[in-house]
């Protein structure tokens, strides 16, 4: 009886020592799957290192950089406000050629229907050959009425051209005011940035 009791335990006993090694050979693997994964760890740290460098300025120094600065821009935003103020004025003399010549141009249209009207009336053959259906008192017309309505219409067209090129020209100057604007408080931002 003993000596079966002694068989079973030692048979039992060697099954435990068989798993131990199995449970030993699977951890001495994780352990150099481990190692190799992580042997390029301290390589990867120093590589991967940031160092941050912090350096002080005094503060005389930084004033002498900030006036330097200023006096680096404030011919450039001196030569850009004389190039806007230029333009400006170049566009302002133009508006106002533009208004003179319509002016100009609706004083001659005023001329043109008066003489027009008070010029005495034609015969009917040239009305006839103007093709001009209306006429005035007593049914004869001007010969050179459907010329003068052709010159007025053209006038008209001009004044109008000339009227559109005026806004879109006040328009331009608008704009090129605003952009100047911008352009100047971006680059005062940008001066007045620097610490």
């Amino acid at each position: 009886m003993s000596t079966t009791v002694t068989t079973s335990s030692s048979a039992s006993y060697s099954d435990c020592v068989a798993a131990l090694r199995t449970s030993l050979s699977f951890l001495e693997s994780s352990v150099s799957t481990l190692g190799s994964g992580v042997a390029d760890f301290p390589r990867l740290v120093s590589v991967l290192k940031s160092v941050r460098h912090y350096e002080l300025i005094p503060q005389p120094t930084l004033a002498l950089a900030e006036a330097s600065l200023r006096d680096e821009i404030a011919p450039a935003i001196a030569t850009l406000l004389d190039r806007a103020d230029a333009h400006a004025a170049r566009a302002e003399r133009r508006v106002d050629a533009l208004k003179a010549r319509s002016e100009l141009q609706q004083g001659r249209l005023h001329d043109t229907t008066a003489s027009t009207a008070t010029s005495p009336p034609k015969s009917k053959t040239a009305k006839q050959r103007l093709g001009d259906g209306g006429g005035g008192g007593g049914g004869k017309a001007n010969p050179l009425a459907g010329e003068a309505r052709l010159r007025a219409r053209a006038t008209r067209q001009r004044r109008e051209a000339l009227r559109y090129g005026v806004e879109r020209l006040e328009l331009e100057v608008l704009q090129k005011e605003r952009e100047l604007k911008k352009r100047l408080d971006a680059t005062t931002a940008t001066g007045g940035g620097v610490r």
